[in-house]
């Protein structure tokens, strides 16, 4: 019988010869940008739509914040619950599935028929979208370490995309047939992809963690005590999220109303001035293959508190809204490219825990955001939410530069 030592030898063998030597082919990485896109926009289709929600189900402004954080908090949960499962099962099956099941609580939102139906609905839309985080970390495990920065980003620019053109698409779904076209037209979209990545995803290896799932849950929590930076990138990406979400969710408030009184379509334009934010996640990605990852976040922090001197003045003039929202998102999105290349780094082999672990803090800051900027446009008007967004901003600033290292 072999010894316990050739035993490993050849486990080692094998898992080196498995090893990727470049990146996946670019076709796949294009359909898992599309696919990953597709998959987040169901998080941020409400935005633009809050105000006809609002209307739709009774809620006042101080409570529009809550369509957008109970999908955050749907969200947070399936970062927890269900990305781990990347590093336990079979990840094309798991995707596959996860899409399916999507595409089915789409279904649900676009037939609700009152408040809590149309709430319970988004919650399990936010838990189920993050089958895109699986797919990131899928994508990276695919990949070559010395290509894996430039996946990563190309396939988070898919993310970024997804997240800013979610706004034009339902502006213009919803000026067209109504809100609940918004959500069948994505739910057609997302069994479509579903299908496309069955037949696309090579078999998945042998699972990396060998865990009951508890066990596996548990060790997501212990990877982020014991790492240092694993808590670092987590925090910044909470303050970061939290200014992001602080725009996005409130900012159709001012422009539905005069003097503007834009429509569904021309709110939801506003994402296509922030898509040139998506062109950051490239530069940053191959920035961090060159180990500029430092550099690139202190410099993205240093535009995001700037962006908010234009976004103040977001009821004077659409121009400095337009300068505002590029600068935020291409921030936002270098930092978050940034941050998930250095954390999949900490562990490849528990890359869907770390990712998953790491959005959590996402999640959080994104329905911080939510619920704080409401609050404040109901307190203080826009002057009130473009304060809150700088106090975010500057925070992420200070807390980089305080935590830096060489």
């Amino acid at each position: 019988m072999p010894s316990d030592c050739s035993t490993t030898s050849g486990r080692t063998a094998r898992n080196t010869a498995l090893a990727p030597t470049g990146p996946p082919p670019a076709r796949l990485v294009l359909l898992f940008a599309v696919a990953c896109g597709s998959a987040v926009a169901n998080v941020y289709f409400a935005q633009p739509l809050l105000v006809t929600l609002g209307e739709r189900f009774s809620l006042g402004s101080g409570l529009l914040g809550t369509l957008v954080t109970v999908t955050q908090a749907g969200y947070a949960a399936g970062l927890f619950l269900l990305v781990p499962l990347g590093d336990l099962a079979d990840r094309r099956r798991l995707i596959t599935l996860q899409l399916g099941l999507l595409a089915a609580a789409l279904l649900a939102v676009a037939l609700a028929p009152a408040t809590a139906v149309l709430l319970a609905a988004l919650a399990v839309v936010g838990a189920l979208a993050v089958v895109a985080q699986t797919m990131v970390a899928a994508a990276a495990h695919l990949a070559a370490p010395a290509y894996r920065g430039r996946v990563v980003g190309a396939v988070t620019s898919g993310v970024i995309t997804g997240i800013l053109l979610a706004r034009t698409v339902a502006g213009v779904l919803a000026d067209l047939a109504g809100w609940r076209s918004v959500y069948l037209f994505s739910a057609a979209v997302t069994a479509t992809l579903a299908v496309l990545l069955r037949r696309a995803l090579p078999a998945g290896p042998p699972p990396a963690a060998r865990l009951p799932y508890r066990r596996l849950l548990a060790s997501t929590v212990a990877l982020f005590a014991r790492d240092r930076l694993l808590r670092v990138r987590g925090a910044l990406a909470l303050l970061v999220f939290a200014a992001f979400s602080t725009l996005w969710s409130s900012v159709v408030q001012p422009l539905s109303s005069p003097p503007w009184s834009l429509s569904h379509t021309a709110i939801g334009a506003f994402g296509l001035a922030g898509a040139a934010g998506a062109l950051a996640a490239g530069i940053a990605g191959r920035w961090n293959d060159r180990g500029l990852a430092q550099r690139t976040t202190g410099t993205a922090l240093v535009l995001l508190a700037l962006s908010w001197l234009p976004l103040a003045f977001t009821r004077q003039s659409l121009w400095a809204l337009a300068a505002g929202t590029v600068l935020l998102d291409f921030a936002v999105q270098a930092v978050h490219v940034t941050n998930q290349t250095l954390v999949h780094a900490v562990r490849p082999d528990a890359g869907s825990r770390i990712i998953g672990g790491y959005m959590i803090f996402y999640s959080a800051g994104s329905a911080l955001g939510a619920t704080g900027s409401s609050l404040a446009y109901a307190a203080a008007g826009w002057p009130g939410v473009a304060a809150l967004g700088a106090a975010f901003s500057c925070a992420a600033l200070l807390l980089w530069a305080t935590t830096r290292t060489p």
